[in-house]
């Protein structure tokens, strides 16, 4: 049962972000054209490239006016997803804190918390420390169910992004989506 609700989330989310581009009328303010078919914020800098390696954008736009977050979301191949939320950092952050919402509503509908941790990611010459948890959904013979959460502060912005993904088959898919994000976040926020 447990399983069954936590797809329906999935999905709904997912036919959200994709309805909203999909041949609607919206029209993004917080992101303008690359000339690569790129989307770039507008405030910080950030690109929100078409692909991220098997991962195709499927949607950018706001998603919490009150704090000025915003996102970009991503789609993989078997039921793989990926979103970045940009949001302008004020008065310091605390991971915990931030996505604390998320922590509950997963633990709410039973996911496991696999614990937390930091990894190092980004360019060897600016670094970034990014604070990650894991939760796991479900699992079958072979495969775990999981999503990954993860918050770094990068220069004046916060840079999260939530990964839903099977491990051990998507490891290494996940693996290179946060390392592009992050790398992308150290170079690119702030522009030089």
């Amino acid at each position: 049962m447990r399983t069954l609700a936590a797809a329906a989330i999935v999905l709904f989310a997912a036919s959200a972000a994709s309805a909203q581009t999909a041949g609607s009328t919206y029209v993004s303010t917080e992101f303008r054209d690359g000339p690569k078919g790129e989307k770039i914020h507008i405030a910080s800098g950030f690109v929100c490239p078409d692909r991220i390696g098997p991962f195709v954008r499927d949607a950018v736009g706001e998603s919490d006016p009150g704090s000025g977050a915003d996102f970009c979301s991503y789609y993989g191949f078997d039921g793989v997803y990926g979103t970045v939320t940009l949001t302008p950092l004020h008065d310091g952050y605390d991971p915990e804190q931030s996505m604390a919402p998320q922590f509950t509503e997963q633990e709410g509908i039973g996911g496991r918390n696999l614990g937390a941790n930091t990894l190092t990611l980004g360019p060897k010459d600016a670094p970034v420390s990014v604070y990650t948890r894991t939760y796991e959904t479900s699992h079958l013979a072979t495969l775990h169910y999981r999503i990954l959460f993860t918050g770094a502060a990068v220069r004046n912005w916060v840079v999260e992004t939530t990964i839903e993904y099977a491990e051990p088959r998507d490891d290494q898919v996940e693996e290179n989506f946060l390392h592009a994000v992050y790398t992308a976040a150290a170079a690119e926020i702030g522009g030089k």
